[in-house]
């Protein structure tokens, strides 16, 4: 039985990191009927689970392939930075979806992610919870997870995805984050932090539900749902790219999951995520 330990923050009392090894057998005991719909598997350290299932996609077999490591020592993020793991105080993970041939893929498919995410952790018990396109989530701004998606190669083969998931649990004190202006975690915002393994359980049962919506309707099918949880919905923002930058505002996403943002000059749609997007000053 694990013993609760308490000490104070910034902002009171907090619950010390929980040790709750990940355990396959728990996962799945969590999962109940839903356990048959994936294929776990758990690793005790692994440079970037992304890159583990890219570089070796396991065979078909009909289920989803989950591999969850207790440490990422190379995590990747979006645009290739680099995303900091702790031991105890992280949960990282990847899936690997296959979609039936003519599927949606890959609109919009952070996004669905995203939201799966906000909708496991609104079950816990947290609130403020934001989604910034194309793959944060946030807590009144600050960030508590992003997504990684990642398309498997090849032709005439069913459409596949990688999709990657990093959750702060408890970020250290002083931990230094780049091109990260606000952090935070989840024991920030809950009394008491979850179980590990309940909160993977949580999260790949709602990733389960909202991509076999996507699957059959496509991003149209949550767009609203999304577009309730806009971080910057209607608030004046800066778009950066390598060479270019967009000022206006963020009116929401598109039924294909493309930004929209209204300028002096009209509406813009932006699809590629290997840009910034920030509040404009």
């Amino acid at each position: 039985m694990p013993v609760l330990t308490l000490s104070h923050g910034m902002t009171g009392l907090r619950s010390a990191p929980l040790r709750f090894p990940l355990d396959a057998e728990a996962i799945n005991r969590e999962l109940g009927d839903l356990a048959s719909a994936f294929e776990l598997r758990v690793v005790p350290e692994c440079a970037s689970t992304n890159s583990a299932l890219m570089a070796a996609p396991p065979a078909d077999n009909g289920r989803t392939h989950v591999l969850v490591a207790e440490r990422q020592t190379a995590g990747r993020g979006r645009r290739g930075r680099q995303w900091q793991s702790w031991a105890d105080g992280s949960l990282t993970f990847s899936t690997l979806w296959r979609f039936a041939p003519g599927a949606p893929v890959p609109a919009g498919l952070s996004l669905v992610a995203g939201l799966a995410v906000v909708r496991a952790l609104e079950k816990l018990g947290v609130s403020g919870l934001q989604l910034k396109w194309p793959n944060d989530v946030l807590i009144h701004g600050a960030k508590l997870a992003g997504i990684l998606v990642e398309l498997l190669p090849g032709r005439d083969r069913t459409p596949a995805a990688v999709v990657g998931i990093g959750l702060n649990l408890l970020v250290p004190p002083g931990a230094l984050i780049p091109d990260q202006p606000a952090v935070t975690d989840l024991d920030s915002h809950l009394a008491l932090l979850a179980d590990r393994n309940v909160i993977l359980a949580g999260l790949l049962g709602e990733l389960h539900a909202l991509f076999e919506t996507y699957a059959a309707a496509g991003f149209a099918a949550l767009r609203g749902a999304w577009q309730q949880r806009n971080a910057f919905a209607d608030l004046p923002v800066r778009v950066s790219g390598e060479d270019s930058e967009l000022l206006g505002t963020c009116i929401g996403v598109d039924e294909d999951g493309a930004l929209r943002v209204r300028t002096a000059t009209g509406i813009v749609r932006i699809l590629s995520g290997e840009v910034s997007l920030r509040i404009a000053s």
